[in-house]
């Protein structure tokens, strides 16, 4: 889930692919494996029948896509997040260096529980080149000062980590954006229904995400937990084929147009449309061309 300093630097990130007048996305986030190690109540995984999948994204996909991203000129958020829990992944330090190494000016970013943190993995983390550590805490204050107070003896600056209250009573919806998950919380622990009827609304998400799955599935939208709608594969395809192919450019039209009624849009509550407006106004000029 992004923080409001992610979301102005995307909003205000808007570029384009080198010579050409298509807008490049401004967020890439990395689900970089099939497991978590928590189930938490208000995500799908609490489902008893979400499966854990203990597969990782792979070396020559991680180079494929930090190579084509540099010969594209991004320079947004680049993000280890997604359905899963991505310090899991052993390589994840040596990652962290390739995407500095090809993306210089880039925003590189990870959102971890922090179960398995301590103060030599979070200097390592920085070392090989991390932006931002985002901290989502979900046992207490005690384990949120913990945290904190671990970032602080390393001499993480302000800028550097956030320590993200998750906590909250379900009153305050846990301390978090709740949405149901493009439908999949119907049998999760904290139970939202799926929609019966799509909303008449506009969402922004496929303007400015692209999302790559461990297995290389790009999907049109993080909110998409049940893989409903895949744009591509990384693995088979390039990154400018899957980000401006027919199917990308049609759920974006689609969903700039307020028109929900495909999968997984058509049973999704989430509001989409707080960032990416800049984006969406460089996609119409281009179809409008």
């Amino acid at each position: 889930m992004l923080e409001s300093s992610d979301s102005k630097t995307i909003q205000n990130k808007l570029s384009f692919i080198k010579g050409t007048d298509i807008p490049l996305p401004s967020l890439v986030e990395i689900s970089n494996s099939g497991l978590c190690n928590r189930k938490c109540s208000f995500c799908p995984r609490s489902n008893p029948d979400y499966p854990d999948v203990h597969e990782f994204i792979s070396n020559e996909l991680h180079y494929k896509l930090c190579s084509q991203l540099s010969e594209c000129g991004f320079e947004g958020v680049y993000v280890y997040a997604g359905f899963n829990e991505p310090l899991l992944h052993k390589k994840i330090y040596d990652h962290i260096r390739e995407a500095r190494k090809f993306l210089p000016k880039a925003r590189i970013e990870i959102i971890t529980n922090g179960d398995v943190l301590n103060i030599t993995r979070i200097k390592k983390l920085m070392e090989s080149g991390l932006t931002t550590l985002s901290i989502s805490v979900y046992d207490g204050p005690d384990d949120a000062k913990k945290l904190q107070e671990m970032c602080e003896s390393v001499n993480l600056r302000e800028d550097q980590f956030i320590v993200r209250h998750r906590y909250l009573p379900p009153e305050e919806n846990f301390g978090i954006n709740l949405t149901n998950r493009g439908g999949m919380m119907e049998n999760a622990g904290v139970k939202i229904k799926t929609l019966k009827k799509s909303l008449c609304q506009t969402c922004f998400y496929p303007s400015y995400d692209f999302f790559v799955d461990y297995n290389g599935d790009v999907l049109m939208c993080s909110h998409d937990w049940a893989k409903k709608n895949i744009l591509g594969n990384l693995t088979k395809q390039n990154f400018l084929d899957i980000w401006t192919s027919e199917k990308a450019m049609r759920s974006r039209k689609n969903l700039y147009e307020a028109k929900r009624n495909f999968a997984p849009c058509n049973v999704c509550d989430a509001k989409g449309d707080q960032i990416g407006s800049k984006h969406i106004e460089a996609w119409k000029n281009i179809e409008q061309a």
